[in-house]
């Protein structure tokens, strides 16, 4: 299936040039380097915007050096040797590293909310100068704080296909601070979170939040209507996190650094909305230290898997009418081992699960562990004992070699059917969904599994398909049959030829 998430041309030649700079560096060292620069950029760019207007008013009355006209506007202020014209204007000498990394002090000295947030390691040795400024003036020839470019969202679109092209790179590592855009759209989708607050325990470099702010924006809906809290225990991914929404206007001051399990920044938040990619079936979570903690509503989660240590945080942190949607291992549907068995029964007795979906493999980047996604609802209005059941298996299409993606089809499939269920509607489809009711669910001794209840597909039952599958596999057997038989020889032949008696 053709890939359909729109275009992306100016991202990948821009990707491509950058890239082609990085030389022997890692990408997860080279990830710092690139987006802090394309964030200072930004923020240079629109402060030149605003100061050109306030020139222009200077006759009544406006300060182009008042830092609070800027501020006002959620427009950071940008001493002079932190501007990029500045930047770029030395982009050649061998000392252009350090004149980065003294703007980047300067910017925050100036900026409360970019607090230690900023990469300041440019000056380093290891970082060959000449790519350094060669990547400078690639980056200058992009427009990102002007008008026009701010209307397309350029900077954002660029920062988030970097993102993900660099999760592509690290691998393993590149999980740990992104989730793929398509699963984030799939939650925010369903969830359609318009007005309230939005949490995201584990928010690695925010994308919950940047698609959340993308769907309100599109249906017309107001960003200021939205608070954001969030919580991020790697240090590096946090400061990710806090550019990727500053570059977007969206407040990050309730962004916390810290482990949310051992220090929960935000003990008395009930979110009306939470959306999460917690890492999965984490072992060293230090669960033997929290055996009782009020968190554990619906039991005690094993300690050497912290799922349902996630799925009972978010729970618990849920306002009366709180709706939440979050990854887990296909594990969690299914395991009755170590309490987690008796947790997922709690859970459903409660009616607190509104709808489980399959997801399809190879969508991360950092794992090929089979993944689903839960959703649950505090006080379901609508369906009440009833779970919808989707299997998207076999959704999406091959990205790459190695990565499957969702496409918006298949998103709008997903997410339209679980709001005509919502609506009451006949949503049963076979093969695909399935509105089942917590009796049924009881009889399957609560396994969450969707392939369980939503059935077998009519085309894989019918004879004729049956009759080709049957031809197609007997043909294959036939071949493999003659191989093995020439294999035999060739052993005999072999062993003969060694002195072996047969």
């Amino acid at each position: 299936m053709a890939q359909t998430n729109g275009s992306i041309g100016f991202e990948q030649k821009l990707w491509a040039a950058a890239d082609k700079l990085r030389n022997n560096m890692d990408a997860a060292e080279y990830k710092h380097v690139v987006l802090g620069l394309i964030f200072i950029k930004y923020i240079s760019d629109s402060f030149e915007e605003k100061r050109g207007q306030l020139l222009k008013q200077k006759k009544q009355g406006a300060d182009p050096e008042d830092k609070d006209e800027y501020l006002a506007e959620n427009i950071f202020w940008v001493p002079e040797k932190a501007r990029w014209s500045y930047i770029q204007s030395n982009a050649k000498k061998p000392e252009i590293g350090k004149i980065i990394d003294d703007a980047m002090d300067l910017i925050e000295r100036d900026n409360d909310s970019l607090m230690d947030v900023l990469p300041k390691n440019y000056a380093r040795p290891t970082l060959d100068k000449r790519s350094l400024g060669e990547l400078v003036d690639l980056i200058s020839g992009i427009g990102l704080g002007d008008k026009e470019s701010k209307s397309k969202d350029i900077l954002g679109r660029v920062y988030e296909y970097f993102l993900g092209q660099f999760a592509d790179a690290e691998g393993k590592k590149g999980g740990q601070f992104y989730t793929p855009k398509s699963i984030v759209k799939v939650l925010v989708n369903i969830l359609k979170p318009y007005k309230g607050r939005v949490y995201d325990p584990c928010c690695g470099s925010g994308g919950m939040f940047v698609q959340s702010e993308e769907f309100i924006k599109e249906h017309q809906g107001r960003i200021d209507d939205v608070a954001i809290y969030g919580q991020e225990s790697n240090p590096t991914t946090w400061r990710l996190c806090k550019m990727n929404l500053a570059i977007r206007h969206i407040d990050n001051d309730k962004i916390a650094l810290g482990d949310t399990f051992h220090q929960d920044k935000h003990p008395d938040l009930r979110a009306d909305f939470i959306l999460a990619n917690p890492p999965f079936n984490i072992s060293d979570w230090g669960g033997e230290h929290l055996q009782d903690d009020k968190r554990w509503e619906y039991g005690i989660p094993p300690k050497g898997n912290a799922n349902f240590a996630w799925a009972q945080h978010m729970i618990y942190h849920l306002s009366p009418k709180g709706v939440a949607g979050f990854v887990l291992a296909n594990g969690s549907m299914s395991s009755n081992t170590s309490n987690e068995g008796e947790i997922r029964k709690n859970i459903v007795q409660e009616d607190l699960v509104d709808c489980i979906i399959a997801l399809p493999s190879q969508l991360f980047y950092n794992t090929m562990i089979p993944a689903c996604l839960w959703f649950v609802r505090k006080d379901k209005q609508k369906r009440k004992g009833e779970v919808l059941f989707i299997d998207a298996r076999n959704m999406g299409f091959m990205k790459t070699r190695r990565n499957r993606d969702l496409s918006d089809e298949d998103i709008k499939k997903i997410a339209g059917t679980y709001h005509n269920w919502q609506k009451g509607k006949d949503v049963d489809e076979l093969g695909f969904a399935k509105s089942a009711k917590i009796e049924e669910i009881e009889k399957h001794n609560h396994i969450l599994t969707p392939g369980r209840y939503v059935g077998i597909p009519e085309e894989d039952e019918d004879p004729e398909v049956f009759e080709e599958k049957m031809k197609r596999l007997t043909k294959e057997l036939k071949g493999q049959m003659e191989e093995g038989k020439k294999l035999d020889e060739k052993i005999k032949e072999n062993l003969k030829s060694v002195g072996w008696r047969l």
